[in-house]
């Protein structure tokens, strides 16, 4: 069987490892991967929204199945565009109208309040309301959430105390704070609580549970600083245990695929579901409509059954006749970011080992120059270890670490070390 990945980054590295631990005869080829994937995949060069390319190569490898990574060819349409220009190809990924549930968060949220699935109120305002969104504002109270209701690079929300701070940033965001995505804006009521995500796969009708994960989202030890696209993650979560799930199955999953087939959206793929955990209780933060990152490369570690037979089954739509199994051990994955990011940072550092690092190496941003691996993006590798538990894994990653160097290297030092607080752990 031939699979064709689509994207560069870690998540795509790690998904791709683990479709090549099936045990069906594969070739695995990666549109564009990158230098971790080239070791065991066939990378083909180019821009993941060049449909015509995705197509050629489809056509031209014989391949049978394709997996989109990232959600922007995604909310682009590239799942309709298969369809129609090569008939019989197996798609992972849910068509153009199906990923409005992460391409519009006014999308997602109208979905979620008809749906009946626990959220934040809200309202939505384009920039020739600025005065009713200033009026709505004072109506709430801090912190104030707006969120830009298109796609941002996991960067369109912001959290502000201050009320005249959040109406100036408002207008920020108007004005093209980020760009085309910011034309409406989402404000939202204030979820308190602690994050987790939760993932599934479906084929539109059913779904298999994917192991559940923390990721962590500021630049700074303590959860500090600017917002990035994920500096670690952690599954599982010791918060999210049996009761606490029964929950997020009933009141939020069941009813999100339910409301996918109620609604008529063509859905066969991941569903990531951003959760806050209110006093026991799961409200949906965000949809996404792939897997996310850097979550994927701890959870695709402690998926014990074959990724590969499940895809196919979501495919073919025979999804509730695949078991899933979850391995009884623990991920921590910390990135290896480039000095500056989120904002300006340096790249085509050269990265080496001393000697075998211990873990899983899942490569984020990096390229192949002069037959080096060189650092070539903000977040450069997703560095994971699997252990018997959270505790052991988080040592084991960090010495790993220590065994991996590039030029102004970046990375937080607190990964898990609040689930290991609210676990009663003490470190060493």
């Amino acid at each position: 069987m031939n699979i064709l990945v689509i994207g560069s980054g870690g998540r795509e590295h790690a998904i791709a490892w683990k479709i090549d631990k099936s045990r069906i005869e594969h070739n695995i080829f990666c549109l564009p991967g990158n230098p971790g994937t080239a070791t065991f995949a066939t990378n083909i060069p180019g821009k993941v929204t060049d449909f015509n390319l995705v197509k050629d190569t489809v056509v031209s490898k014989g391949i049978d199945m394709v997996v989109v990574g990232p959600e922007v060819p995604l909310v682009e349409g590239i799942t309709d565009f298969l369809a129609e220009a090569v008939p019989g190809v197996k798609v992972i990924g849910p068509s153009k109208q199906g990923a409005m549930l992460e391409g519009s968060k006014d999308f997602a949220k109208d979905f979620m309040t008809r749906h009946g699935i626990p959220t934040a109120r809200y309202a939505t305002f384009t920039g020739g309301e600025y005065a009713a969104a200033c009026a709505f504002l004072d109506g709430m109270q801090p912190p104030y959430v707006l969120k830009a209701d298109g796609l941002a690079a996991g960067k369109g929300v912001l959290i502000v105390e201050d009320l005249q701070e959040a109406k100036s940033l408002l207008k920020d965001v108007f004005d093209g704070k980020f760009g085309a995505a910011g034309d409406k804006v989402v404000i939202e009521q204030f979820l308190d609580g602690i994050e987790m995500s939760a993932f599934v796969l479906t084929d539109g009708k059913d779904y298999l549970l994917l192991p559940e994960a923390k990721d962590y989202k500021r630049i700074g030890d303590g959860d500090t600083g600017l917002n990035t696209g994920g500096m670690g993650s952690v599954s599982p979560v010791c918060f999210a245990d049996e009761a606490f799930m029964e929950k997020v199955r009933t009141r939020v999953i069941e009813p999100t695929i339910a409301g996918i087939a109620a609604d008529k959206l063509d859905y066969k793929g991941f569903i990531f579901f951003g959760l806050m955990n209110c006093g026991g209780d799961p409200y949906v933060i965000e949809y996404n409509v792939r897997m996310g990152d850097p979550e994927t490369e701890s959870v695709m570690t402690r998926i014990s059954s074959d990724l590969l037979e499940h895809l196919i089954a979501c495919a073919d739509g025979t999804l509730s006749e695949e078991d899933l199994e979850i391995s009884d051990k623990a991920a921590v994955t910390v990135i290896m970011a480039s000095g500056g990011y989120p904002e300006a940072y340096q790249s085509h550092y050269p990265i080496g080992l001393m000697g075998d690092p211990g873990a899983l190496i899942f490569h984020c941003g990096t390229a192949s120059e002069g037959g080096k691996v060189v650092t070539a993006g903000g977040r450069v590798l997703a560095v994971t270890a699997v252990a018997s538990d959270i505790q052991q894994a988080r040592e084991d990653v960090y010495d790993a670490i220590g065994n991996i160097y590039f030029d102004d290297c970046y990375y937080r030092n607190d990964i898990a070390s609040d689930l290991l607080s609210l676990a009663g752990v003490e470190e060493d």
